[in-house]
C-alpha cells in the first residue's frame, strides 16, 4: 500500500471523525423545531403534503395523519405546502433554538382552469438529460479557476482525467459534440490547443450567468447540429435594481462585475472582466520551466426596452489568451518498485531531459451579437438575430531535448542520476509554426406562439463559415549510437488552406400540456432539417420528450431522437501524418473529404427523479443508449483530437447515471454522482487493417465515473463554509505506437492495436473553506456588502494523475502527469 493512500485513509478518518464529534453538538447548539397538521377545508388530514423551505430543495412531508416535522436553523423562513389536487400555500415561520413552533396548515381544492393554460419551459431542468448549475455554486467550488466549463465536471454523465482543461465528453461523446449558448448566441471552445494548460480561460464567465441549463442528451430541436450535448447559459438582466456586483483575486485569477437598471428600468447591463496568470500553478508539474501564461477577457449584456413590449439584446465578448513557455527540464519517476527479485523484477523507471527553446500559444476571440424581440400580441413573439463570432489562433514551439531514461534503484538517491541504470538515450526535434483564423457569421429567426394547451415554436438560421488554416509542423526522435543509431520521423506536415462555406437550418417544434392539471404531463416534438454547402447534404432530425409528474416525489422522463453533426473544418481535414506516398507529410486539400457525411447518433434515454421527503434528498436515475453511424474515428493526445476525415465506423454507447442531491444542512446543496457507460465502434471493412478488427473501445470508453460536491457549515458558525469537489474516471483508452514503414529511409510510427491499453485512473478531491464577513448590513440598494475569504487546497491528497504518454529511447512508456497538491487564497467582495 503506496504512503500517498495511507495518507488519504487518515485524511479521510480524520475528517469522518471531526462530522461525528461535532455535527451533534451543532444541532444542539443552533437549532430549533417547526412541527404541525395539514388539513383541507373539511379538517381532514392530508397524507404526502411535501413541505419545503421556500427557494430550496430542504424539507419534509406529512405522514398519514397529516403530521410533519423539520429540523431548522434558528431564524425565519417561508415553508410552501403542496400536494396533487390541492392549491399551493406559502407560510412564514419563526424558529427558536431549542424550541418547537407549531404551524398547522389548510389547504384548499386547486381549481383546475380549462382554457387559457400557457405551456411555458419552468419545468425543463425535470426533462430527460437535463441539469441545472447554480451560478453561486460554480462561485464556492474549489477549482483552479472560477470557470463555468470546469464546473460542469460533477455534472452527471459528464466525463473528466484534466483539471487544466475546460474541455468536457458527455455521455461517451467527443470534445467538439457540444453546443454552447450564451444569451441564446452559440460560441465555440478554442480550435487548436494541444494541452489543457494552454486553453486559459473558457468563455462563460459565472459572474454575469443567472442560470446555467445543461442539456446531457435529449435535448429539443431548437438546438442544432452536435450529437452529445447543448449547455443554454443566461445572462443576468437587471430590473429595478440598484448597481450590484463583485470583486474577487486570488493567487492564480482575479475578476470584477458589475450590473444594474438605468433610464427609468428601460437599460438593463451587465459587464464583467477577469485575468488570470496562473504560472505557479503550471509550474508544479514535472516539466519546469519560465511558464509565463496571461489569460483575459471582457464581457458585456445590455437589453434596451423600446416600449410596447419590445428589446433589443446585445452580447459582447473580447479574450486575449497567451501561453508562454521556455522549458528547462523534466523529472518524471514511473513503474514499480520491488525490492525483492524473487516475487518480480524492479521496474522503477526515471525520465531525466534537459530541454531548450520556446513555444508560444495564443488565442483572441471576439464575439458580438444583437437580437430584437418583437411580440405581436400576448401570445405571438418573433426574434431576428445575427451575431459574429471570430478567433484567431496560433501556436509556435522549437524545442530539442536530451532525454535519458533510466533504471532506478529504489535503495539510491533520488537525486543522483550517477546511482541509477542507463537505459537509452534519445534526442527530441518539436518545432511548430502553425495558425488558424476562424470567422463566423450567423441569422437567426424564432418565432413563438401560446396556445390553450400548446408552445408552438419555429426557427431558422444561416451561417457562413471561414476557416484559415497555416500548418508547418515537425517530431523527430533520434536514438541510438553508431550502427544502432535511428531517426524516428513522428510526423511532418506544411501547407496551408482556405475554407469557405454555408449552413443553414429549419426546426419546428410543439410542446403540449396533455392532462388537465397543469404541467402533470408534457409532451414536447420536433423536428429540424439543416443543409451543407461543403458537402452538399440535407438531414433531418425528428425528436420527442415527455415529462410525467406521477406525484408529488415521482417524476417519469423519457426521450428519443436522430442527431446529426455536420462536419466541421477539424474533421474534413483529418489526421495528415507522414506517409510513404507523401513524404512531406499530407496536404490539406487533398484531405478535404467533399464525400463526408455527417455523423448520426439515434439516442433513448429514460429515467425519472423521486423525492425521499424525510430524508430531503432527491434520487435521479437515467438510462440511455445512442446507435451510432457514419462515424468519423479519432484519437486522442491530451486534449488535442486527431481526425481520420472519413465516414470509417459505426458503435454504440450505452450507459447510466446517478445523481443523490439535496440540501445536507438548509441552503446548501450537495450531491453524488455515479455514471456507468460503454462506448464501442466498429470500423467498415473497407477501412479496416491489422490494428482496428472487431468490436473496440471509443476514445471516451471511461467505464466508471463519480462526481461529488459537498457544503456544509463549520458547527456552531455559520459564518464558516465548508467545500469539497470530489473527481474519480476509471482509465481511458489510448492506442499504443508500432514501428511504421520507413520514409526516406528513416523509420516511423504508427499506432498499433487500437485503444487496446488504458491511462490510469483519474482521481482528484479538492476542498475550500470561506469564512464570510459583513462589512455593512445596509448597502447599496439596502444589500449587505459582504467579504469572503477563502482557502482552498487542491488535490488535496496529491494523488498522481496521467493524462497522455509519450514514448522514449526503445519504446520506453513515460507519463505526463497533472498538478499536485497546491494552495489557493481567494478574497471576494460582493455588493
Amino acid at each position: 500500500m503506496s504512503v500517498r493512500l495511507l495518507r488519504a485513509i487518515a485524511w479521510s478518518a480524520a475528517v469522518g471523525l471531526f462530522i461525528s464529534l461535532f455535527a451533534p453538538t451543532a444541532i444542539a447548539q443552533t437549532d430549533g423545531f417547526v412541527a404541525g397538521t395539514v388539513r383541507d377545508a373539511s379538517n381532514t388530514p392530508i397524507p404526502g403534503v411535501t413541505v419545503l423551505v421556500r427557494g430550496t430543495n430542504y424539507g419534509t412531508a406529512t405522514n398519514e395523519d397529516g403530521y410533519y416535522r423539520m429540523t431548522l436553523p434558528a431564524g425565519r423562513y417561508a415553508l410552501r405546502f403542496s400536494a396533487v389536487g390541492f392549491a399551493a400555500r406559502t407560510d412564514s415561520v419563526v424558529v427558536r433554538r431549542g424550541e418547537t413552533t407549531e404551524l398547522n396548515v389548510e389547504l384548499e381544492d386547486a381549481v383546475m382552469e380549462m382554457e387559457g393554460v400557457t405551456v411555458e419551459e419552468e419545468g425543463a431542468t425535470k426533462d430527460a438529460g437535463v441539469f441545472s448549475v447554480d451560478p453561486e455554486d460554480v462561485q464556492s467550488m474549489p477549482t483552479p479557476f472560477k470557470d463555468g466549463f470546469r464546473a460542469l465536471k460533477v455534472v452527471p454523465g459528464v466525463a473528466t482525467n484534466n483539471e487544466l482543461s475546460q474541455q468536457y465528453s458527455v455521455r461517451g461523446g467527443g470534445y467538439n459534440e457540444n453546443l454552447i449558448f450564451l444569451n441564446g448566441f452559440e460560441v465555440y471552445m478554442p480550435f487548436r490547443p494541444r494541452q489543457g494548460e494552454q486553453e486559459g480561460l473558457g468563455l462563460l464567465n459565472p459572474d454575469l450567468a443567472q442560470s446555467i441549463t445543461f442539456y446531457t442528451g435529449g435535448f429539443p430541436a431548437r438546438y442544432g447540429g452536435k450529437l452529445s450535448s447543448a449547455l443554454d447559459v443566461q445572462y443576468q438582466e437587471p430590473e429595478n435594481a440598484p448597481i450590484h456586483g463583485s470583486a474577487s483575486m486570488s493567487t492564480l485569477d482575479a475578476s470584477i462585475h458589475a450590473g444594474s437598471s438605468a433610464l427609468d428600468n428601460s437599460l438593463s447591463w451587465t459587464i464583467g472582466a477577469r485575468h488570470a496568470q496562473p504560472g505557479r500553478f503550471f509550474g508544479t508539474q514535472d516539466l519546469k520551466g519560465e511558464y509565463d501564461p496571461r489569460f483575459s477577457d471582457v464581457q458585456g449584456a445590455a437589453t434596451y426596452r423600446l416600449g410596447g413590449g419590445h428589446e433589443i439584446e446585445a452580447l459582447g465578448i473580447y479574450a486575449d489568451h497567451q501561453f508562454e513557455l521556455n522549458p528547462t527540464e523534466r523529472r518524471t519517476f514511473f513503474g514499480i518498485i520491488s525490492l525483492n527479485p524473487r516475487i518480480a523484477n524492479n521496474q522503477f523507471r526515471s525520465l531525466w531531459s534537459d530541454l531548450a527553446g520556446a513555444r508560444t500559444d495564443g488565442y483572441t476571440t471576439r464575439f458580438g451579437g444583437v437580437r430584437l424581440r418583437s411580440p405581436i400580441s400576448d401570445k405571438i413573439e418573433l426574434s431576428h438575430a445575427v451575431a459574429y463570432y471570430s478567433t484567431t489562433e496560433s501556436e509556435n514551439f522549437d524545442i530539442t531535448g536530451d532525454a535519458d531514461v533510466y533504471e532506478v534503484d529504489p535503495t539510491a538517491g533520488a537525486n543522483n542520476p550517477e546511482n541509477y541504470n542507463r537505459l537509452s538515450n534519445s534526442q527530441h526535434t518539436n518545432f511548430a509554426d502553425n495558425s488558424v483564423d476562424v470567422e463566423t457569421l450567423t441569422g437567426r429567426g424564432r418565432y413563438r406562439y401560446n396556445l390553450a394547451r400548446h408552445a408552438l415554436e419555429a426557427g431558422w438560421h444561416v451561417r457562413s463559415l471561414h476557416f484559415d488554416d497555416r500548418l508547418n509542423e515537425k517530431t523527430v526522435i533520434e536514438t541510438g549510437r553508431g550502427d544502432d543509431y535511428r531517426r524516428i520521423v513522428v510526423d511532418s506536415l506544411s501547407d496551408a488552406a482556405t475554407f469557405n462555406e454555408m449552413q443553414s437550418g429549419f426546426y419546428v417544434q410543439d410542446a403540449v400540456d396533455v392532462l388537465p392539471q397543469r404541467g402533470r404531463f408534457v409532451v414536447t416534438g420536433g423536428v429540424r432539417t439543416d443543409y451543407y454547402t461543403f458537402n452538399d447534404e440535407w438531414t433531418v432530425s425528428p425528436r420527442i420528450s415527455a415529462t410525467f409528474q406521477a406525484n408529488e416525489q415521482l417524476t417519469l422522463t423519457g426521450s428519443w431522437g436522430l442527431y446529426h453533426q455536420k462536419p466541421i473544418y477539424r474533421e474534413l481535414r483529418g489526421s495528415a501524418e507522414a506517409s510513404p506516398d507523401v513524404p512531406d507529410g499530407g496536404v490539406i486539400d487533398d484531405l478535404l473529404n467533399r464525400d463526408l457525411k455527417s455523423q448520426q447518433s439515434s439516442q433513448f434515454v429514460l429515467g425519472g427523479e423521486y423525492f425521499f421527503p424525510s430524508l430531503r434528498l432527491y434520487l435521479r436515475t437515467e438510462a440511455y443508449y445512442k446507435d451510432l453511424s457514419n462515424i468519423v474515428s479519432y484519437t486522442i493526445d491530451d486534449i488535442r483530437v486527431e481526425y481520420s476525415g472519413e465516414n470509417d465506423a459505426d458503435g454504440y454507447i450505452a450507459g447510466f447515471d446517478t445523481q443523490i442531491r439535496g440540501e445536507l444542512v438548509p441552503g446548501l446543496e450537495s450531491w453524488f454522482n455515479y455514471s456507468f457507460m460503454i462506448a464501442r465502434e466498429r470500423f467498415k471493412p473497407q477501412f479496416q487493417d491489422e490494428f482496428n478488427q472487431g468490436l473496440v473501445p471509443r476514445p471516451t470508453d471511461q467505464r466508471h465515473t463519480f462526481s461529488a460536491f459537498v457544503q456544509d457549515y463549520v458547527p456552531g458558525d455559520k459564518t464558516w463554509k465548508l467545500h469539497m469537489r470530489a473527481l474519480y474516471g476509471s482509465g481511458l483508452p489510448y492506442t499504443p505506437p508500432v514501428p511504421g514503414p520507413d520514409v526516406n529511409g528513416q523509420p516511423t510510427r504508427q499506432p498499433g492495436d487500437r485503444m487496446s491499453a488504458r491511462i490510469t485512473a483519474y482521481r482528484r478531491v479538492d476542498i475550500g473553506a470561506t469564512k464570510e464577513i459583513t462589512v455593512v448590513e445596509d448597502g447599496i440598494g439596502r444589500t449587505p456588502v459582504k467579504l469572503d475569504l477563502t482557502l482552498e487546497v487542491l488535490n488535496m491528497f496529491d494523488m498522481d494523475n496521467t493524462v497522455t504518454y509519450s514514448w522514449e529511447g526503445d519504446w520506453t512508456r513515460v507519463p505526463k502527469r497533472l498538478t499536485p497538491r497546491t494552495l489557493n487564497a481567494r478574497v471576494r467582495l460582493t455588493f
